[in-house]
């Protein structure tokens, strides 16, 4: 939605009205219808979990059957973790803080760390987040010592406010011998602060593989680092926000904070099953939308809001293809944006005006379609059409309730018909809404009843098919990937889910992943049951 920023999993500040609402549904639904160079450069080998340099991991390339694909990931798989990834000490934000001057790399291309430091000195340690025998992540390489430098502040850009570090590039890591996959940069700074920095190495095929789609573009959306995001800007305040936000800075609070709560969970599990994957971002599906041929699915993660046109078109072109889909968050697809390039590069911007769509000079050039909500006209394509399901609130806290407690989705679980799981519905949701476009045969999974803001309505997740045999789930809950960790260390935002949801959510992810992973899910397992008339009938 418009109106707020998330912090600890709830949205703050209010709307531009100054309140806090639930999307009101009819009025979507109406208007859809009316508008039917640096300081070093560092040479980089493998690590193994002393951080020691050893050999590349295998990596499938580009011809690499599954079989490959599956090998290369247990032999990857079974390599030594390192259980001292997390962050010990975040500190002040100018303890140390850095961003990259690429979103993702190719293994073996060279990226660029922009990093300011109070400290006189610091480390970078590169993680891959993955199972490795519950430590979780593997320390694939460390630098040696960099010095410190404390940056100039950030700079605002007239027009849009965006903000801009622009800081000199501290040094060039290359990622010779690097897998493909979610990596965490740790910054370790001599003042015995550290901070994350994200980055995304991507795969370049994900032929016969399960591919997870990271979602910078949201990330970067919220990021409110130098005052300002596409919620809110430095006075707190919905008129003042940017309208353009760039991936020149570096991300607020530990660095990572989008990644660490609504994905890295969904990818140790999917590392632990042990199914062939591969890995990329929403914005590269934009720009080269070839890795996702021939996948058996792709996975939107737990809060991926902000999409460009030519994203959601690939993504669907693949679902028709034959490709499963899997959104495991909500209010997905939401927002239309545009890229545009930064000073560090191409496709370093995200352009989404909102409401104030009509003074984007793109649009009101009619060069383009309008940056703001998909369902929204004068270019109105609602994300139900993809996804299933219709986003329409926040914020909410409410039971998950198992309706299809027989759907093969929920084998093992041993639930039945009603039960339901303490607060797994929340802070976002999604619905199946009759009226919208929504693919059919559809079977809603679950029907949860809520409340959001005095007004009573129920989360869907739902399951269908298409004629090219794809299947596509979506949880229509913002917290399905936190449920994943509820209970433990890392379920510091579990919002009072417990061990019983977490093994719920963890085994119907184990059966949805391994379901999907064979191939076109309709062609071997059973077809929805459209139920959609009778569930809301009631």
């Amino acid at each position: 939605m418009d109106e707020g920023r998330e912090r600890d999993g709830h949205r703050q500040d209010g709307g531009a009205d100054g309140t806090r609402t639930c999307l009101d549904r009819r009025h979507f639904l109406g208007a859809a219808a009316a508008g039917a160079t640096g300081l070093a450069t560092v040479l980089v080998a493998g690590c193994d979990s002393s951080g020691q340099h050893a050999g590349a991991s295998p990596r499938p390339n580009a011809s690499s059957s599954a079989g490959e694909a599956r090998a290369a990931a247990d032999a990857e798989r079974a390599r030594p973790g390192s259980p001292d990834w997390r962050i010990r000490s975040q500190g002040p934000s100018e303890a140390v803080q850095g961003y990259t001057d690429k979103v993702s790399v190719v293994p073996g291309e060279e990226f660029g760390l922009h990093v300011s430091s109070t400290a006189p000195g610091f480390r970078v340690s590169a993680y891959r987040v993955g199972w490795y025998g519950g430590a979780q992540a593997r320390l694939v390489w460390r630098s040696d010592r960099v010095a410190g430098e404390h940056q100039p502040p950030p700079q605002l850009v007239s027009g849009t406010r965006s903000v801009r570090a622009d800081w000199r590039r501290t040094l060039g890591v290359r990622t010779e011998g690097w897998p493909a996959g979610a990596y965490l940069l740790r910054l370790d700074a001599e003042n015995g602060h550290q901070r994350y920095v994200p980055l995304v190495v991507r795969s370049e095929s994900a032929s016969g593989t399960t591919l997870l789609m990271h979602a910078p573009a949201t990330w970067q959306a919220y990021n409110a680092w130098g005052g300002y995001s596409l919620y809110q800007g430095e006075d707190g305040a919905y008129t003042t926000r940017s309208l353009a936000v760039g991936f020149d800075r570096p991300y607020d609070l530990n660095g990572a904070e989008k990644f660490m709560v609504y994905e890295r969970a969904a990818v140790v599990l999917a590392e632990r099953l042990g199914i062939p994957l591969a890995y990329t971002t929403g914005l590269d599906i934009h720009s080269a939308p070839s890795v996702l041929h021939g996948a058996t699915t792709a996975v939107s993660l737990g809060h991926d809001e902000y999409w460009t046109a030519e994203q959601r078109r690939h993504v669907t072109r693949a679902r028709d293809a034959g490709t499963n889909l899997v959104f495991l968050g909500a209010n997905t697809c939401f927002r239309r944006v545009r890229v545009e390039p930064g000073p560090s590069g191409t496709a370093r911007t995200v352009v989404c005006y909102k409401t104030a769509y009509q003074d984007d000079p793109d649009f009101a050039n009619h060069h383009g379609l309008p940056t703001q909500d998909f369902r929204q006209p004068p270019a109105a394509d609602p994300e139900s059409s993809l996804t299933g399901v219709f986003y329409e609130g926040y914020p909410t806290d409410a039971p998950y309730v198992v309706h299809s407690a027989d759907h093969w989705l929920f084998e093992g679980t041993g639930v039945k018909k009603g039960d339901s799981f303490k607060h797994l519905v929340g802070v976002e949701y999604d619905r199946v809404t009759p009226g919208a476009p929504t693919p059919a045969p559809l079977e809603i999974l679950a029907h949860s009843p809520l409340d959001c803001k005095g007004r009573s309505s129920h989360s869907d997740s739902a399951y269908y098919t298409v004629p090219s045999g794809a299947g596509v789930f979506a949880s229509g809950t913002m917290r399905w990937v936190e449920g994943l960790t509820a209970g433990t260390r890392d379920g510091g935002r579990d919002h009072g889910m417990d061990a019983r949801t977490r093994a719920f959510v963890t085994r119907t992810t184990e059966n949805l992943l391994r379901g999907f992973a064979t191939g076109p899910a309709a062609k071997a397992r059973p077809v929805p049951r459209d139920n959609v008339r009778r569930v809301y009938a009631t």
